[in-house]
């Protein structure tokens, strides 16, 4: 079971996730998130996170010169799109990248799965009007068809509260996470964070057994 710290916005807390054991810490790029890094910001971060874990980037319906002026400046080892971007563009790069796939009620996940056959993972998110990410808000799991969990990464209102429950129904292979191990929007909780990577670690165990 592999944890993404997603939103975050200080070099101290993408260090302290990866301490407490999660293995990727994502940057937002897209301009109209309050989680939204700069350059400069972002690149802090990076040697924070350089030889410990994975740095993602975020993005949404951006150019691809947007993605390219933040890959001139940042190593980043993903890249993850929120928006309607095609595979064609998603690949692009040449670097691995995620899809998020808002879980609507009309989604069909085999469809998608084959639409973006080179994606690394789908990371599959909870709708919110206007809000890409980091909206607080569950989808219902049981609208994950068996047999793709492999290829998954699961987020939409996870914390520590309901992690658990949410692996044991979908059994992706990572998690992420945003506003759930927050104190303030953009700031990290370092309690919450350790609990929500316990509970995670906890629940994947469970499953191996």
């Amino acid at each position: 079971m592999r944890i993404k710290i997603c939103g975050i916005t200080r070099r101290d807390d993408a260090e302290r996730a990866l301490a407490i054991g999660a293995d990727a810490s994502g940057c937002v790029f897209y301009p109209g998130s309050p989680r939204a890094v700069s350059l400069d910001v972002a690149a802090d971060i990076s040697r924070g996170v350089s030889g410990r874990g994975m740095m993602v980037g975020l993005f949404v319906n951006q150019s691809a010169e947007d993605v390219q002026s933040v890959l001139d400046r940042v190593p980043l080892h993903t890249l993850q799109f929120h928006g309607a971007e095609s595979e064609a563009f998603c690949r692009q790069f040449n670097r691995p990248y995620i899809k998020a796939i808002p879980m609507s009620g009309d989604i069909n996940l085999a469809d998608e799965h084959l639409a973006y056959a080179s994606a690394t993972a789908l990371l599959l998110d909870s709708v919110h009007a206007g809000q890409f990410g980091g909206s607080g808000q569950c989808f219902d799991w049981r609208g994950v068809e068996p047999g793709l969990s492999r290829r998954m990464i699961l987020a939409g209102g996870l914390s520590s509260t309901n992690v658990g429950a949410a692996i044991a129904q979908v059994q992706p292979a990572a998690v992420d996470v945003s506003s759930g191990v927050e104190k303030e929007v953009g700031i990290k909780d370092e309690a919450k964070m350790k609990a929500f990577i316990e509970a995670a670690r906890s629940a994947a165990l469970d499953i191996a057994l």
